[in-house]
């Protein structure tokens, strides 16, 4: 079943397709959407895995490094959101 994700990038709202078959997360949906190369980025976030014990690390990380790519707000749309 596809959903819908919406986020913004540089101050620009936008709303995707998004399908668990295609994407690991909706991180990596958003990114490819913008052509963003998450290559380094994964390899981080796999080091900081083996290293620390706590799953608030990476979400730490990935929250601070996405805001800092350009994105925010970045969630499911619900299906009462989309009949605003």
């Amino acid at each position: 079943m596809a959903r819908k994700v919406t986020y913004v990038f540089k101050k620009q709202r936008k709303t995707m397709q998004f399908s668990y078959g295609v994407y690991h997360d909706i991180y990596e949906a958003v990114a490819d959407a913008e052509g963003i190369d998450l290559t380094q980025f994964l390899e981080m976030e796999k080091q900081l895995a083996m290293s620390c014990r706590g799953q608030g690390i990476l979400k730490n990380h990935r929250k601070n490094e996405f805001e800092r790519m350009g994105f925010s707000e970045i969630k499911f749309l619900r299906d009462e959101d989309e009949s605003k």
